[in-house]
């Protein structure tokens, strides 16, 4: 399990609810950080449904880079599978597979660098500051 943000690069921006009426045009922090609290759910299932579609083109494809796996509304899902079966999923409202294919080519490179630390226990979550900005380093060079 990558637990670093894998999908450093991905989000709906952020945005800000108004509310029409008295007081129109006002701010409302709070509708800000539900939207966003929304946000994180339609991103969580998104992704969980997209690992079926990345189970059937891990056996269409021959490389590493499965490219782009599913579409729901503006938001991309990306797959990239390792030797030892670890999916990197990255979740992204724009398409631009060059900047994808060497996000996910760094992050692996990054990956192997932790799984083959000797004192790296295999099938565990990372739990490494220097991997978790690293990776978040990538994403947004990637991504800006």
């Amino acid at each position: 399990k990558l637990t670093a943000g894998a999908a450093a690069g991905a989000g709906a921006g952020a945005g800000a609810a108004t509310a029409a009426g008295h007081g129109q045009g006002q701010q409302h922090p709070g509708a800000q950080a539900q939207r966003r609290d929304d946000a994180a759910h339609l991103h969580q299932f998104v992704m969980h449904a997209a690992q079926d579609f990345v189970e059937e083109r891990m056996w269409e494809t021959n490389g590493p880079y499965l490219k782009l796996v599913d579409r729901f509304n503006d938001l991309y899902t990306y797959a990239w599978i390792t030797a030892g079966g670890c999916k990197f999923l990255l979740l992204h409202d724009a398409r631009n597979e060059e900047n994808v294919r060497s996000f996910f080519d760094e992050v692996h490179q990054l990956y192997l660098r932790v799984a083959l630390n000797p004192f790296h226990t295999p099938r565990t979550p990372i739990e490494n500051e220097v991997f978790d900005r690293r990776v978040r380093q990538a994403g947004r060079r990637y991504f800006p």
